[in-house]
């Protein structure tokens, strides 16, 4: 393969990856109308079958009253018969046999109506499950991305506080030793000025026995001696 053909294909590669990474992007919407478009088709098909649904009542109503007026007819016929008028029998059944030609004829039309309402019914019927599982899918996938939106959020949130934890404690042990070196530094300057001060050569010969108020005491012991 040229190279030109190879970066043809990459091209094509990449525009057929933007392309789906907009329609993910947008699935949830794009979805969101398909439904909605579904919606308003059932809603046409609903009113589609209702006319139809009409036609057929009336076209039953049509050849129930045939048939009402042929078993009325054969009854005028079979009473000019008893009579023995056979003219006006027959008259009257010529009037049955177009009674009988006009229900054969909307017997075809009666059998399309119920025909088309059972098949209508039954898009209708498949058109609403497939909406329905449409919406459930539909309902999973916002669910879904909403909990992991909060996760996310939720582990971004405590990433960035414990990252601050962090860092605060890190600054507090920092403050603790710099206060722990202060104290050190202060306590060696005051032992420092305490060897250098007289308080701390008097300490030493106090602890030695030797000192300006025990030699005082044994002055006055050998004064009160003489004195004797």
């Amino acid at each position: 393969m040229s190279i030109l053909k190879k970066l043809v294909t990459a091209i094509r590669g990449g525009a057929r990856e933007v392309g789906e990474a907009i329609v993910d992007t947008n699935a949830i919407r794009i979805l969101e109308q398909e439904i909605k478009d579904q919606e308003r088709a059932i809603a046409k098909a609903k009113d589609s079958l209702t006319d139809v649904m009409a036609d057929q009542s009336k076209t039953a109503r049509q050849i129930n009253a045939l048939n009402d007026r042929v078993a009325e007819h054969e009854g005028y016929a079979t009473q000019a018969l008893e009579k023995g008028d056979e003219a006006l029998a027959l008259e009257v059944a010529e009037k049955i046999a177009e009674y009988e030609n006009e229900k054969a004829e909307l017997e075809p039309v009666l059998a399309n109506y119920k025909a088309s309402v059972a098949s209508l019914k039954d898009q209708i019927r498949r058109a609403e499950k497939s909406i329905q599982e449409h919406k459930r899918e539909l309902s999973v996938v916002k669910t879904t991305e909403s909990v992991q939106k909060a996760r996310v959020s939720v582990n971004e949130s405590l990433s960035s506080n414990l990252s601050k934890t962090t860092a605060a404690r890190d600054s507090l042990n920092r403050i603790k030793e710099r206060q722990q070196r202060t104290e050190d530094k202060i306590k060696a300057s005051e032992e420092l000025n305490a060897e250098g001060s007289d308080k701390a050569l008097k300490d030493k010969l106090a602890q030695a026995g030797i000192g300006e108020t025990k030699t005082k005491a044994n002055d006055i012991l050998a004064r009160l001696k003489d004195k004797k």
